[in-house]
């Protein structure tokens, strides 16, 4: 009869793996699994962190600035140029998400934005507003020793006008919040400008002027599409308050004067003829949709004006622009 093995005869399997020195394929699949779904999660809160500076709304305030930079007169070291542009870039960025964080009560009240990192609870609101107020101040310190500090200034009254002027103040509180608070989005083309004259002329504000009248009918489009989530989330916008005929007169009384806003740069000789019968197209098929939106009880044609909208403002920034620097030549 074959004696027992004794207990100190015993071997576990680690202690097999660890002197023969093979390894066990269950755990290093586990561990394996472990490392590739840690991966995952720090880039799904890579990936939120970058949503949380709304970047989709960020590159066209970017290249707005950018525009400004490119038709100031006079010159600009390109690395100084590259820095406020970035800071342009940071500081919208940031105020987007302080946005995002003051606003997280209401935007999990509405589809478009209950996906956000926030109201979805994939980042604590106390970090979201660190992230917001240490990109905020970085951008607004760098631009001012950098660049110039007049640049600085109207970048830091930016942030706090979005923040709160804009997000604290008039959104919820009237229906007029996009019409007064489309000063915050209108002004980094002044800041460009800003950074190559250190100075803000006539033309820079011709500029601004465009964005700030351009904003009202850009975003009560989106509003008509939307305003099921505005009455969830008791926001005073424009079709709540006044109704959807009201919005729609004032979409067509804002677009006739976005189209004579553009036509400014030509009168005051700023641009050429060439950019005036640009502009005067755009502007006619941006007229041509906000008549439909005027006419028809489709909530999809507000939707193409919104659309549209956003690419009229594109080719208007980048038609001046080119203008302007084919005249400089």
């Amino acid at each position: 009869m074959a004696s027992p093995i004794s207990a100190s005869q015993s071997t576990t399997l680690e202690d097999l793996e660890s002197r023969s020195g093979e390894v066990n394929p269950i755990a290093s699949a586990d561990s394996q699994m472990a490392k590739i779904e840690s991966i995952m999660e720090s880039s799904e809160n890579l990936n939120d962190y970058i949503a949380l500076l709304k970047p989709r709304v960020m590159s066209l305030v970017v290249f707005t600035g950018l525009c400004g930079l490119l038709m100031a007169p006079g010159s600009i070291h390109p690395l100084i140029g590259f820095v406020a542009i970035l800071c342009i870039t940071v500081g919208a960025g940031a105020s987007g998400c302080l946005n995002m964080w003051y606003d997280r009560d209401i935007d999990c009240l509405m589809a478009r934005t209950k996906n956000r990192p926030l109201p979805q609870k994939r980042i604590h609101p106390d970090n979201a507003l660190a992230f917001g107020l240490i990109l905020s101040v970085a951008s607004v310190l760098v631009m001012g020793v950098v660049v110039n500090w007049l640049c600085s200034a109207l970048l830091a009254f930016t942030i706090f006008f979005y923040i709160v002027i804009y997000s604290m103040w008039l959104k919820r509180s009237t229906p007029q919040n996009i019409v007064i608070g489309g000063a915050a989005g209108a002004l980094p083309p002044v800041i460009g400008w800003a950074a190559v004259t250190n100075s803000t002329p006539l033309e820079a504000w011709i500029l601004f002027a465009t964005i700030f009248i351009w904003t009202p009918p850009h975003f009560w489009a989106l509003a008509l599409y939307r305003h099921q989530d505005y009455i969830a989330a008791n926001i005073p916008m424009l079709p709540v308050v006044a109704g959807e005929k009201a919005t729609k007169r004032q979409i067509v009384l804002y677009s006739i004067a976005l189209v004579i806003t553009t036509l400014v740069p030509y009168a005051i000789g700023m641009t050429s003829l060439f950019f005036a019968g640009f502009a005067g197209g755009l502007g006619l098929v941006f007229l041509g949709f906000a008549a439909r939106v005027y006419v028809s009880p489709l909530p999809k044609d507000a939707m193409t004006l919104f659309a549209y909208s956003i690419l009229y403002l594109f080719l208007i920034f980048l038609g001046i622009t080119l203008d302007v620097l084919w005249m400089k030549m």
